[in-house]
């Protein structure tokens, strides 16, 4: 080495540093499943994460109360940025404004196919976006079903279909008056998400009752009327690469009475979810093109059948995903957004199978202000977790929703005795004191 050599070598290097692997998530409004899973996940991975959102100041306060309360790790370096994100023109054009993305991700039920859209735009892994949109569209998913002869675990969708029909945009309420359908039947937004709007009818005249009543709240909203299934409410929840796709487990879900659809509480089924069922739901799943990144689906059991209710082509909801993460033991948010960078999944994700669950959502019963409840609090004790989180501060105001929205706080119980968790639920909620003032 030369006197020139070693000059050369004691300056520093003009070639550029290695730039993060960017992360695109595009979100509405905070969630528990971006706030405490998916961005630490991102922050663990490495990634610098553009937050697109058409609510940015939302999700300041989301992060900054998260970190107030120790949240859930460290989060990434992190833009968030206003984007009309209902718009994939508009997505599309703000990400291409940025150095080329490495992955387009979203866990919105309502930008799944503007994120499809985008990673195709770019030529990143996603989505197929005409799977996106026949889950997301409650009409087209029953139609793509029916015409694929997939509602039944042997092929025969006459044996298995679900009776529906669509009331258009902006159609009138009164052509339903002759419908011929079977009551019972269930009205629902043919977009909707969280039960927001879903009724049981009992006859004609109520139906288009319930449809005028829907139409005042969401002007001009396509609906959808199908078929009641009575049974036991499963989900199914899955995770794949395009190649594998990973059955990660699955919930009982208890419901509020008729005619309204609240999730009251989930159990965790054990491992491995029941047959024959889950095999008709996946091939049901297969014949929608349902198969990359995580996938909550909803079926009703109803002897030796799986028939479907719905498709929600994300992860599972109101902190579900991130007990789900914590009693598989495995970093379930990690492997969702790297199917996303086009990172295959390991044939076996080594995930535990005697964890036990139980989510339980304290509601409110009627409309006025929060006067009372207990704070958060964590405890353990006798094999059993107890984590409580209040989802409404104590002198907020608000109507009956009979939604989710009308969660006042959240339990989440785990273990590996299903007997000593349903008992120290039990325990909670009867020492617990929620009050609301009309």
């Amino acid at each position: 080495m030369n006197e020139n050599d070693l000059d050369a070598a004691s300056r520093p290097s003009c070639a550029p540093a290695p730039r993060p692997h960017r992360l695109h998530l595009l979100a509405l409004n905070p969630t528990d499943s971006v706030t405490e899973g998916f961005l630490p996940a991102a922050a663990r991975l490495g990634l610098t994460v553009t937050l697109l959102t058409d609510q940015p100041e939302a999700h300041e306060r989301a992060r900054e109360r998260a970190t107030e309360h120790g949240g859930p790790g460290p989060f990434p370096a992190l833009d968030i940025v206003h984007c009309d994100v209902r718009d994939f023109r508009e997505v599309i054009s703000r990400i291409a404004a940025d150095p080329r993305p490495q992955a387009v991700f979203t866990n919105s039920d309502h930008l799944q196919v503007q994120a499809a859209l985008a990673a195709q735009y770019f030529g990143l892994p996603g989505k197929d976006w005409r799977a996106a949109l026949r889950t997301k569209n409650k009409a087209e998913l029953r139609r793509a079903l029916a015409a694929a002869g997939a509602a039944g675990a042997d092929g025969n969708a006459d044996g298995d279909t679900v009776w529906s029909a669509e009331l258009g945009t902006g159609a009138d309420p009164a052509t339903l008056a002759g419908l011929d359908g079977s009551f019972p039947c269930v009205v629902k937004p043919r977009e909707g998400v969280a039960s927001e709007d879903v009724v049981l009818v009992a006859d004609a005249d109520e139906l288009v009752q319930r449809c005028h009543d829907i139409r005042a709240r969401r002007p001009g909203a396509a609906l959808v009327i199908e078929e009641f299934l009575d049974g036991e409410l499963r989900t199914l929840e899955t995770l794949g690469d395009g190649r594998t796709l990973h059955v990660l487990g699955g919930f009982r879900t208890e419901l509020s009475p008729p005619p309204h659809f609240i999730e009251e509480r989930l159990h965790l089924l054990p491992a491995p979810p029941p047959q024959p069922h889950t095999d008709q739901v996946l091939a049901q799943l297969r014949a929608l093109g349902v198969g990359f990144g995580v996938c909550h689906t909803e079926y009703v059991v109803q002897g030796d059948r799986a028939r479907l209710i719905e498709v929600n082509y994300r992860a599972i909801g109101d902190q579900c995903d991130l007990v789900l993460a914590e009693l598989l033991g495995i970093p379930l948010f990690e492997h969702i957004l790297r199917t996303h960078m086009g990172e295959p999944l390991p044939d076996d994700l080594g995930a535990r199978t005697d964890g036990r669950a139980r989510m339980e959502y304290v509601l409110a019963d009627r409309a006025g202000r929060l006067v009372s409840a207990p704070p958060a609090s964590v405890t353990e004790r006798g094999g059993v977790r107890l984590d409580y989180r209040p989802l409404r501060e104590i002198g907020e105001d608000h109507p009956l929703y009979r939604t989710n929205r009308d969660f006042l706080g959240v339990l989440r119980a785990t273990g590996t005795d299903q007997g000593l968790i349903d008992a120290a639920v039990t325990e909670f909620l009867a020492k617990g004191r929620w009050e609301i003032a009309s």
